[in-house]
């Protein structure tokens, strides 16, 4: 219950967020057709949600509230530990102060962490891209910066977890990223203090290797925009349940790590192509359906 109120005070606060951009949820039924709203989306848990971290991760306030508004589904997030933690030199800001998200029942990303709730059969938000994509350079919109090899189907497996890939899209019409690591790292003073709060929030992955492993702490600086429009699709459940044995062979649980992978990618070309024919994908748009039909209307979008 107190979960949930913190859920409505984060609805509240992010309320004026949420209706600039007027995100259009998508899901895809058991037979693969792509549905509005999400009937295609399980109710029961465990399931875990794997997909795309946009700038900023700008796509997850409206996920998560709208999976409590029409799913009654708590999302249970996995994040940073730098999220969790207060500072201790004072170079990192001090988020546990405003932490709704472990408020709202997020854990900072670990083995232990994901067994817990998939044990538990809680709904699982995981990026697989983590901080590489959220704050990703720029021209790189809408990559995936994944691990080379699977970090959740083996653990999806043995609790029988449904697997949901999902993409989002809609931060190049939120804002430009003008200033990215690439430019900050050139002068002297930021690329010092980009090393100290990298330090201090802690390398996650440091053992790996690519872009994955490169995860360094900055803000960018990002140009605002005419607020335009978030989409979500979440693709077809794939099913672990009675494939413990089988997904126990490291190559056939790489297999499906890349299916999940590759399904990611497929959502985000599907919105990214479906966006150019919504009539209400501009801000002006939508203010002018609504000073017709009324502000609480429901904004159509784009043909199915």
């Amino acid at each position: 219950m107190r979960i949930r109120l913190y859920f409505v005070s984060y609805h509240c606060h992010n309320r004026l967020y949420i209706s600039a951009t007027s995100p259009v949820l998508l899901s895809t039924s058991e037979n693969g057709m792509v549905v509005r709203g999400l009937a295609g989306f399980p109710s029961e848990g465990p399931t875990l949600l794997v997909g795309y971290h946009m700038l900023l991760g700008l796509e997850q306030a409206p996920l998560v509230i709208r999976m409590l508004a029409e799913k009654n589904i708590v999302v249970r997030g996995i994040a940073h530990p730098m999220i969790f933690y207060r500072s201790k030199e004072r170079k990192l800001p001090d988020l546990s102060e405003y932490d709704m998200f472990r408020l709202m029942g997020a854990t900072p990303v670990s083995g232990t962490n994901l067994f817990k709730l998939l044990a538990s059969k809680s709904h699982v938000l995981l990026y697989p891209g983590g901080m590489r994509e959220a704050l990703h350079r720029k021209g790189e919109d809408y990559q995936l910066f994944w691990p080379e090899r699977s970090e959740f189907v083996r653990m999806a497996a043995r609790f029988g977890a449904k697997i949901v890939p999902f993409g989002a899209v809609g931060e190049d019409d939120l804002g430009q990223l003008v200033v990215d690591y690439n430019d900050l790292v050139k002068i002297p003073y930021f690329k010092r203090e980009i090393e100290a709060l990298t330090n201090e929030a802690g390398r996650l992955r440091a053992e790996g290797s690519g872009e994955v492993a490169n995860q360094p702490v900055h803000l960018p600086g990002i140009l605002p925009k005419v607020p335009g429009r978030l989409y979500y699709l979440f693709g077809k459940p794939i099913e672990t349940e009675g494939r413990k044995l089988e997904l126990k062979d490291r190559e056939k649980a790489h297999e499906l790590y890349l299916e999940v992978k590759s399904e990611v990618e497929r959502c985000l070309a599907y919105l990214k192509q479906k966006r150019e024919r919504d009539p209400y994908r501009s801000l002006l748009s939508r203010l002018l359906y609504q000073s017709i039909h009324g502000i609480t209307a429901e904004i159509p979008t784009f043909e199915l």
